[in-house]
């Protein structure tokens, strides 16, 4: 198709006199993944349903695949997939079952049917469970087999709402190597939804910000974390102290910021003074605990635009920073 994939401008959704979503505009192009990212409650699931035709904006318009999801909800559908929050999955029913009923739903032939169950079962690695009934598959499997589900009739757009929440990481991991597959290898456009910090680093071509309905923030994960300042360097001193001393030698590499165990700075320049800091601290004879490098991420830009951290924060916390211990000499 010519023009983005996903196109919004103004859009509204107001429940009683709370406006989930406050006029929002949204431009995803074709075959990119645009991480939609946001706490609980911040309009992200709101906005999914809008551009799916689930529900109607009160205010704003909306085209997916060029076709207005008010006045084309069919066009617009025929050209998805979705894999929401809760995945609709009968428990008696095999994963092979499903994709068959699916398949029949969107009006396949008999043969090609079975066929194209057969395809998605191996793509989402279920070949070997695909006659299993549904309720022995783990949370990663049922997540996996909804994404296959969301893909029968091979949609050119592909909506995930939060698809990764509760599953443990290796789980989430396989789950990302496939919607990575679909974009680079099929050219699917991915609309996806998440509170995850790494996966929206890890997969997002562009990321939007979502708090309280506003978009507060957009840019690819690299621009976003720029745009929130330099990386800092902490140091723990070996002897407690030390505090004044070493706050005073790592002072010339940076401008000083808050540090819960020890000292720090935000870097002037670039990580590459690292090093001088290790040979400025050596050369004083000063001896230390732990020094860390802290990268910006993109919860820093989270809660530099909203003054608040995201709830997925925490545990992908050490995946959003790099870090040098050393050994007390």
């Amino acid at each position: 198709m010519d023009g983005p994939a996903i196109e919004a401008e103004g859009l509204v959704r107001v429940f009683k006199k709370t406006r989930a979503v406050d006029g929002i505009d949204l431009v995803v192009e074709s075959g990119e993944i645009y991480g939609f990212l946001g706490p609980n409650g911040a309009g992200k699931s709101t906005t999914v349903h809008m551009l799916t035709t689930l529900l109607p904006p009160t205010a704003g318009t909306a085209r997916v695949n060029g076709y207005d999801v008010v006045h084309q909800g069919p066009q617009v559908r025929s050209s998805i997939g979705a894999a929401l929050q809760e995945a609709a999955l009968d428990p008696l029913l095999t994963g092979r079952e499903h994709l068959r009923l699916q398949a029949s739903l969107q009006g396949m032939p008999h043969d090609i049917r079975r066929r194209r169950a057969d395809e998605l079962l191996h793509r989402v690695g279920l070949s070997e469970a695909g006659d299993r009934k549904v309720k022995t598959y783990s949370g990663g499997m049922k997540r996996r087999l909804d994404l296959a589900l969301a893909l029968v009739h091979s949609p050119r757009i592909l909506f995930l709402d939060e698809p990764t929440t509760g599953l443990d990481i290796q789980s989430r991991t396989a789950l990302w190597d496939e919607v990575g597959r679909l974009t680079r290898d099929d050219g699917v456009t991915v609309f996806l939804t998440t509170q995850y910090l790494e996966e929206a680093d890890v997969l997002a071509d562009r990321v939007g910000i979502i708090d309280h309905g506003h978009i507060v923030a957009e840019g690819t994960p690299d621009e976003l974390k720029a745009s929130v300042g330099r990386p800092t360097v902490e140091v723990v001193p070996l002897d407690a102290g030390e505090h004044e001393r070493a706050a005073a030698i790592i002072a010339r590499f940076g401008d000083p910021c808050g540090s819960e165990h020890g000292v720090a700075v935000r870097l002037r320049s670039s990580e590459a003074d690292l090093a001088g800091i290790v040979r400025a601290l050596d050369a004083e004879n000063l001896k230390v605990e732990q020094l860390q490098l802290h990268q910006p991420s993109l919860d820093d830009v989270f809660l530099a635009k909203t003054g608040r951290s995201l709830e997925g924060a925490a545990e992908e916390e050490e995946g959003e920073r790099g870090g040098l211990a050393m050994e007390p000499a």
